[in-house]
């Protein structure tokens, strides 16, 4: 449950340095670009204790399945509160698709 935590703050902070200047468009892009740096700075100090902890319980794969579905989840909720851009029906049955993709990595074979 840590990782889990962990990864998912570590989302939120990569998620405002990647998408969060969207928002500031009439900004220099050295700006945006030194900004995103150093709230990527956070997003690390969260992320590597999370993937440390967590390969004691799950795979490399396992880790970065999780991370991937925790970032589909944030960013859904950033993209909606922050950028106020609306969820398509066809957003949500592409991250359906890829809700059996980690099926598949989960299941005991």
């Amino acid at each position: 449950m840590h990782t889990v935590l962990l990864l998912t703050i570590s989302n939120i902070f990569m998620t405002f340095a990647w998408y969060g200047h969207l928002k500031y468009k009439d900004s220099p892009l050295w700006i945006v670009i030194l900004a995103s740096w150093g709230i990527a700075f956070f997003e690390y100090c969260f992320q590597v204790p999370a993937n440390r902890i967590g390969h004691y319980e799950f795979s490399a794969a396992q880790l970065k399945t999780i991370q991937e579905v925790i970032t589909l989840v944030v960013f859904c909720a950033f993209s909606v509160w922050y950028l106020k851009e609306p969820l398509k029906w066809n957003y949500l049955a592409g991250f359906a698709l890829m809700a059996g993709g980690v099926f598949v990595i989960f299941k005991e074979w």
